[in-house]
């Protein structure tokens, strides 16, 4: 293709198509951050104007330093949290991998991959991919996977690919007060009379260790039998295990000591003697460093996924609220709230930190703060005494 050079800037040009139409473009010269020299060029302009426009907005972001801005102008979203994933995941604890592995795959990539991230604006994440999530997930996954992909667009704001994140202030529906992810004490005990009759005792076990303690589902699924002290009714959380394998705990505040009730204790012990016979079936020994909950058809560790199967059983069983499992966590904490336990000693238990604590369960804990109001006042007035307001 022959270019003709425009009179008005050395970097422009025109040429003719096929059909000889004519259109134009630029070709500009330029050192990147390495000293290496490099040549951006971009074509199909109608107009010289426009093509000069676009030239001196290259030539201003390289000024402003940068170059990868400028050379990624092409790349899309798909092949950023390929690329984001690739070279930041040995940093993230298996969970952390999966959990992004599986948002890229299922919801990112399906949604957004074809656009290209410099492309990206507010209004199309909002339409492509906030608006559709919500007409298949609950309000909390959603926010979740918002979360997740303003990760990776602030990755590429660190790696200087983009200049800035444009996905502030993101509209969400709001959330159905109805659908709060945890149980009343009255529906847990449905629940686990449920799973005890219906479910198999690997389940059972399961779901009643994770009701009695709020340990994540991760932390439950990282159990060996070394971590169960019958003696003193403890159990220690010092792992996370995943589909991608064994890792650290989420935070150094996961890593714990917990006691636990006797009789929860009990039945684990009898879980033990099952898996012990259940183990020599498959030609194996319940070592200390076995994983505690494993399969009954093959004696391997069992997937979170199993557990979160048995929910959906369940709940559909029952007609109790629709919960996760992770609402098992969030019903242990809301119920030593509303039992009025320090909330230092909750966040202890539950591997949190007591922000983390009043920032998920405000709502419990703006509750309780009305209800201790009512209480002094009501104290004072059931022997006789005046307040100031009224006397």
């Amino acid at each position: 293709m022959e270019i003709f050079k425009s009179n008005k800037n050395p970097e422009v040009y025109y040429y003719f198509t096929k059909k000889n139409k004519k259109l134009w473009m630029y070709r500009h010269k330029y050192y990147d951050n390495s000293g290496k020299r490099k040549e951006k060029k971009k074509s199909s302009f109608e107009t010289e104007k426009e093509a000069i426009k676009a030239l001196f907005e290259v030539q201003a972001a390289l000024l402003r330093g940068e170059a990868k801005r400028i050379e990624n102008d092409k790349l899309t979203v798909a092949d950023w949290l390929d690329i984001w994933y690739e070279s930041e995941h040995k940093s993230w604890s298996p969970r952390t991998c999966e959990q992004r592995e599986i948002a890229i795959r299922l919801q990112m990539k399906p949604l957004l991959g074809n656009f290209k991230i410099q492309q990206l604006t507010k209004g199309i994440y909002q339409k492509k991919y906030i608006d559709e999530l919500e007409k298949t997930y609950a309000f909390t996954t959603v926010r979740l996977l918002h979360r997740l992909f303003t990760i990776a667009i602030n990755a590429a704001v660190e790696e200087g690919i983009l200049s800035k994140n444009p996905l502030k202030r993101i509209a969400f529906a709001k959330e159905d007060s109805k659908n709060e992810n945890f149980f009343t004490p009255e529906q847990l005990a449905v629940f686990l009379e449920d799973v005890r009759i219906n479910e198999n005792i690997t389940i059972y076990n399961f779901i009643l260790l994770v009701s009695y303690t709020g340990m994540r589902c991760g932390e439950a699924c990282g159990l060996q039998w070394k971590n169960i002290d019958s003696k003193n009714n403890t159990v220690t959380i010092e792992r996370s295990r995943g589909n991608l394998g064994v890792g650290k705990t989420k935070t150094k505040n996961s890593i714990r000591t917990i006691r636990v009730d006797a009789d929860v204790i009990k039945q684990l012990e009898k879980y033990k003697l099952w898996c012990k016979k259940k183990l020599l079936e498959f030609g194996e020994k319940l070592e200390e460093d076995t994983f505690v909950f494993i399969s009954p058809q093959t004696t391997k560790p069992i997937a979170q996924s199993l557990t979160s199967l048995a929910i959906r059983r369940i709940i559909k069983r029952t007609k109790l609220p629709k919960i996760t499992l992770h609402g098992l966590r969030h019903t242990h904490a809301t119920i030593l709230l509303n039992k009025k336990l320090p909330v230092k000693v909750i966040a202890e238990r539950l591997g949190n930190t007591t922000q983390m604590i009043h920032t998920t369960y405000g709502h419990v804990l703006k509750e309780m703060e009305e209800e201790s109001v009512a209480v002094f006042s009501q104290s004072l007035k059931s022997i006789g005494t005046k307040n100031g307001a009224s006397s």
